[in-house]
C-alpha cells in the first residue's frame, strides 16, 4: 500500500505542475525525474540499502524538490506580469528563487548532517537519503530545469524568427 500511495502521490504533482504551469511544469517535471535518477544512481554507487527511512528521505527530498520549481515558476509568472520579456523572466525569476531554495535546501542539509552525526541505524539511512537527495534538489532545480526551459525558449535570432511566423 506503501509503494501505491507513493505512486498516487507523484502522479498527483506532476499533474498539478502540468496543469498549473504547462511547459514550465514539463520541464519541472523532467528535472524532477532526473532528480529521482540521480538520487538512485549516487545511492546504487555508494552500494547503500533502500529502507523504509531512506525511502522517507527520498519523498521528503522530492516534496523540497517540486517546492524549489513551484518557487522558480512562481517568479518567473510574477515577472511575466510584470511586462518583462520571456528569456528576462526566465533569468529575473531563477535569480530571485536562487537565494530562497539555497536557504531552505542548506538548512535541510545541516539538519540531515547532524542526523547522521548523532543518530544510529535507520536514522543515519534517513539522513544519508537526504542529504543526497538535497545535493540533487539543488543540482536539477536550479541548473537542469534552467538548461531545459532555455532549450525550449527561443533567444535572438530565433525568437524573432519564431515572432515572424
Amino acid at each position: 500500500k506503501g509503494e501505491r500511495a507513493v505512486l498516487m502521490a507523484l502522479l498527483l504533482v506532476v499533474l498539478f505542475m502540468a496543469v498549473r504551469y504547462r511547459t514550465l511544469g514539463m520541464m519541472a517535471n523532467i528535472a524532477l525525474a532526473g532528480n529521482l535518477v540521480l538520487i538512485v544512481a549516487v545511492m546504487s554507487l555508494l552500494q547503500a540499502t533502500l529502507t523504509l527511512p531512506g525511502i522517507a528521505g527520498i519523498v521528503l527530498t522530492l516534496g523540497m524538490a517540486v517546492d524549489a520549481n513551484v518557487l522558480i515558476n512562481e517568479r518567473i509568472r510574477e515577472e511575466l506580469r510584470n511586462g518583462n520579456s520571456p528569456q528576462a523572466s526566465i533569468a529575473a525569476g531563477y535569480a530571485r528563487a536562487f537565494g530562497t531554495i539555497l536557504d531552505a535546501n542548506v538548512t535541510t542539509l545541516l539538519a540531515g548532517l547532524l542526523l547522521f552525526i548523532f543518530g544510529s541505524g535507520p536514522v543515519k539511512g534517513f539522513a544519508v537519503t537526504l542529504s543526497i537527495g538535497i545535493v540533487t534538489t539543488v543540482f536539477t532545480a536550479v541548473f537542469v530545469s534552467r538548461a531545459l526551459v532555455n532549450l525550449i525558449q527561443p533567444r535572438g535570432r530565433r525568437a524573432a524568427s519564431a515572432a515572424r511566423s
